[in-house]
């Protein structure tokens, strides 16, 4: 029985060993580009509905947040049936992997926004700079296991994040902070899967 297990066991890490060497394939260009789609959407109604998010606090975290929720289920959606399709018995590992890279920047996030909105209201217009800072970790901590332009994503989303603290006030809280950060990155991501990987265009 010990014989039995020691062999699962010793299966289970060269299932991850292989899953940490190989380049995950489970985002879909189509997908994220529909997220970046989403995000321009959301500025869009923003800069029609919301003129004057400084004072509408509730408002403007109800269409980002809202935003956010939106595009991870697509996204994660997607990623698990492109998943268990191309990559196959890995698919387990696979998905695993990814979302612990991503984990910590979400969560981070979610307590950075809950800090700031909670106890410190003064500071709220540097969230959408925080948040996109944190977005370029995430994608950072990802690239060691998807194409290697993908780093040109998280120096977007970084340099946009930094662009929008040196705002210094509540214009980081107008519509294109967001709209352009995110509309554009998201496409840009997209475009990097799409062009290296070509092979899985018809699996979008």
């Amino acid at each position: 029985m010990n014989d039995l297990h020691k062999a699962l066991s010793d299966i289970s890490s060269i299932r991850r060993q292989m899953a940490h060497s190989t380049q995950f394939r489970g985002y879909g260009p189509a997908t994220l580009a529909s997220t970046g789609v989403i995000a321009l959407l959301a500025a869009s109604s923003q800069s029609m509905w919301l003129p004057d998010p400084a004072n509408h606090v509730s408002a403007y975290l109800g269409i980002w947040i809202s935003t956010a929720v939106l595009s991870a289920a697509l996204t994660g959606v997607q990623m698990h049936t492109r998943t268990r399709r191309i990559h196959s018995g890995l698919s387990d590992e696979m998905i695993r992997m990814a979302v612990e890279q991503f984990l910590p920047a979400l969560g981070g996030g979610v307590l950075l926004t809950i800090a700031v909105v909670r106890f410190v209201p003064a500071a709220f217009w540097m969230l959408p700079g925080l948040w996109q800072v944190i977005f370029s970790l995430g994608i950072f901590s990802s690239c060691r296991f998807l194409p290697r332009p993908m780093i040109a994503a998280g120096v977007w989303y970084l340099l946009t994040g930094l662009v929008c603290i040196a705002l210094g006030d509540s214009r980081a809280l107008a519509p294109w902070t967001m709209g352009v950060a995110y509309g554009a990155g998201q496409l840009l991501v997209a475009g990097i899967l799409f062009v290296a990987t070509p092979e899985d265009a018809d699996e979008n």
